[in-house]
C-alpha cells in the first residue's frame, strides 16, 4: 500500500498553525512536555514516538477538519481514547497528530422503546452504564477497566469483559456508526433497527480495526432490559485441571443431564449459561491478597467464581455447585447477597493490578482458546514460567475461553525483560497450537503484529492489507499497527 511521505519543512511548521484554523486554542497541545504524556497506552514492549501535536476535538466537523489538513500535509494521524490498551495500538509515532477523542464525551440520546443509546466516542463505560440502568436498561459489554477506558475505545479494540460468556463482546452491541473517514468525509454505516442486512456489515468492520480505517465519532448502541442483581458462588479446586473440568461441565449440555432430576420447569434442558464465569490460578490469587488484603484461600490451586443474573440465581449456583463438587472442589462457597457478590468481583477485578505489583512490571497476554483445551493452556503457561524462571499468573474468562497469562518481571533488569517477552512469544505460539487465536479483546497494536500474521496467513495479511487501502490511501490512519 502507499506509505506516508514526510511533509514539507514548511508544511510541517505550518501544521499547528493549520490546525488551528479550524479549532479553539484550547483544543490544541503542543508543548513537547504535554504531548510526551499521550505518547503511549499501558502495553508493555511496545514503541511509541514523539508527537508533533495533540488535539482534543469536542465536534465532527473539528475531527473532519483534522483529517482534512492531515490529509493535505500528508501527516499520520493516531486516534486514542483513555489510553487503557494493552498492545499499544493507540501510541504514537514520530511527528504525528494525536487524535484524543476524550472530550467527545455526550450521551446524545436513550431510547427504552428501540433499546439503544447513541454516544460520542468519549463517554466512559460506566458512565454509559450507569445513565441507561436509570431507565431499567443494560449494556453489557464490561472491560476491567470499565470506570475509566471510552466506548470508542472499547470499538477500536472490541473489547469484552466478565460478562461474555453470556452476553457477548463490543461488536455484537455496536448497530451503527458515523465515521470519518481519513480525507474527511462523513459517512455512516449501519443502522437503529433492531434487524438490517443492507449492503456489506462495513458497521462489523470498523469494531477492532484499531483506528486504522477511519475514526469512529458518533455509536449507536444495543442495549438490554436489566437482569436482576446477580449472585456469585466461589469453588476451590487443589488443581487447575479440576477447575477446568468443572468449567466444562458447567458449560457442556452433559452437566445438566448429570444433575438429580428434579421438577425445574425445564429449566435443565440445555447447558447453564452463567453471566461470569471466571478462573484464577494460586499466582494470582495470592497477588490479589498481598495487594488487597481480602483474605482469599491462598490454599487453593485455583479458584472459579461463577455468577447468575436469573430470577432464581440461588437454585443455578446449587447446580453449578454440585457440578464443581462432582469436578472435584474441596469447597463450594455460594455468596449470600449482593454485597458478597460484589465483594468476590472485586477480587476477580483486581487480579492485574495485582499481578503488575509482584515485579512492578507486567506484560499482559490475551490468548483465546476453545474451552476443551483450558487445562492444556494453563499447564502450557506454568512449564514456560518454569523454564524461564518467571513469575506468571493466569486469570481467565473460562467461560468463553478467554485467557490472560500475565508475565511479571523487573522491567530494570534486562535479562528478566528478554525472559519475560520470550516467554510472552512461546504463549502466544501455545494458544496458536491449541487451536486459540492471539488476542479475544485486547486488539492486535504494536505488540502482536507479528502473530496476527501467523494466525491470518499470507493471503488473510494481503486481504486486510488491500481493506486498508480503500479506506486509507496515504496510509495516514494509525501507521504501524496490525500489519
Amino acid at each position: 500500500m502507499s506509505r506516508i511521505q514526510a511533509p514539507p519543512d514548511e508544511a510541517q511548521g505550518n501544521l499547528t498553525d493549520r490546525l488551528l484554523a479550524g479549532l479553539p486554542p484550547e483544543a490544541v497541545l503542543s508543548d513537547p512536555d504535554v504531548t510526551a504524556s499521550y505518547a503511549h497506552d499501558m502495553a508493555s514492549f511496545c514503541p511509541a514516538g514523539a508527537p508533533a501535536v495533540v488535539v482534543l476535538p469536542r465536534t465532527v466537523e473539528q475531527v473532519q477538519h483534522v483529517m482534512r489538513t492531515a490529509t493535505e500535509l500528508r501527516v499520520p494521524v493516531v486516534p486514542q481514547g483513555a489510553r487503557t490498551g494493552l498492545s499499544g495500538a493507540a501510541n504514537a509515532c514520530d511527528g504525528c497528530i494525536v487524535l484524543s477523542l476524550t472530550k467527545m464525551d455526550r450521551i446524545l440520546e436513550i431510547n427504552p422503546v428501540d433499546r439503544i443509546a447513541v454516544v460520542e466516542p468519549g463517554v466512559v463505560n460506566a458512565v454509559l452504564s450507569r445513565a441507561v440502568a436509570e431507565h431499567g436498561l443494560y449494556y453489557p459489554p464490561d472491560p476491567s477497566s470499565w470506570e475509566t477506558c471510552t466506548i470508542g475505545g472499547n470499538i477500536g479494540t472490541g473489547s469484552g469483559g466478565l460478562c461474555c460468556v453470556k452476553y457477548g463482546v463490543t461488536a455484537e452491541y455496536v448497530l451503527g456508526l458515523d465515521v470519518v473517514l481519513a480525507d474527511g468525509r462523513l459517512m455512516t454505516t449501519g443502522r437503529r433497527t433492531a434487524k438490517g442486512v443492507a449492503g456489506y456489515d462495513l458497521t462489523r468492520l470498523f469494531v477492532g480495526s484499531e483506528g486504522s480505517l477511519g475514526i469512529v465519532v458518533r455509536a449507536v448502541l444495543a442495549l438490554r432490559p436489566k437482569p436482576p442483581r446477580q449472585l456469585v458462588l466461589a469453588a476451590e479446586f487443589a488443581s487447575v485441571a479440576a477447575a477446568c473440568d468443572a468449567v466444562c461441565r458447567i458449560m457442556g449440555t452433559e452437566g445438566r443431564a448429570a444433575l438429580p432430576r428434579k421438577d425445574d420447569g425445564g429449566r435443565r434442558a440445555g447447558g447453564h449459561v452463567p453471566s461470569l464465569l471466571e478462573l484464577m490460578d494460586r499466582t494470582t490469587v495470592r497477588a490479589v491478597n498481598d495487594l488487597t488484603r481480602m483474605g482469599l484461600p491462598e490454599t487453593t490451586e485455583a479458584l472459579l467464581l461463577a455468577a447468575f443474573d436469573t430470577p432464581d440465581p440461588a437454585a443455578d449456583l446449587a447446580d453449578v455447585a454440585a457440578l464443581c463438587e462432582a469436578a472435584g472442589a474441596t469447597q463450594v462457597v455460594p455468596a449470600e447477597d449482593a454485597a458478597e457478590s460484589e465483594l468476590l468481583l472485586q477480587a476477580r477485578r483486581s487480579s492485574l493490578p495485582a499481578l503488575e505489583a509482584v515485579r512492578g512490571t507486567s506484560m499482559i497476554d490475551d490468548v483465546c482458546v476453545p474451552r476443551s483445551r483450558l487445562a492444556d493452556l494453563f499447564t502450557g503457561v506454568e512449564r514456560i514460567a518454569g523454564r524461564h524462571g518467571l513469575t506468571i499468573g493466569v486469570v481467565a474468562h473460562a467461560g468463553d475461553g478467554n485467557t490472560h497469562p500475565t508475565v511479571c518481571f523487573d522491567a530494570a533488569d534486562p535479562d528478566e525483560a528478554a525472559r519475560a517477552r520470550a516467554s510472552f512469544d512461546e504463549i502466544m505460539a501455545l494458544g496458536l497450537e491449541l487451536g486459540g487465536t492471539i488476542t479475544g479483546e485486547h486488539g492486535v497494536g504494536v505488540l502482536k503484529k507479528e502473530w496476527l500474521a501467523r494466525e491470518l496467513g499470507p493471503v488473510g495479511v494481503e486481504m486486510q492489507r488491500a481493506i486498508k487501502q480503500v479506506f486509507d490511501p496515504l496510509g495516514i490512519l494509525n501507521p504501524g499497527k496490525l500489519f
